[in-house]
């Protein structure tokens, strides 16, 4: 049984099928455990996210990527006193 062709091709699509999402790219990438959660163009906005996460699970490792001077720098709580 011959199937019948479409009326018009399928249109190309240059993207790479993925199912990951993509961040932004950004300067600074916010990590949680090691996975990219976002990326933002300036450290403070970073940091400023990372604490609100830090704050709500303190048990995890938050840390902003530096991708230009390729630094790791860890999020920690204020220390109480």
């Amino acid at each position: 049984m011959k199937l019948r062709e479409a009326a018009e091709p399928a249109p190309v699509i240059d993207q790479p099928a993925s199912q990951r999402k993509r961040t932004e790219i950004g300067r600074y990438l916010l990590q949680v455990d090691r996975q990219t959660k976002g990326s933002y163009e300036t450290a403070e906005s970073a940091e400023v996210v990372g604490l609100a996460i830090k704050t709500g699970h303190p048990v995890v490792q938050v840390s902003i990527y530096d991708s230009v001077e390729c630094r790791n720098t860890l999020v920690e709580l204020p220390v109480a006193g």
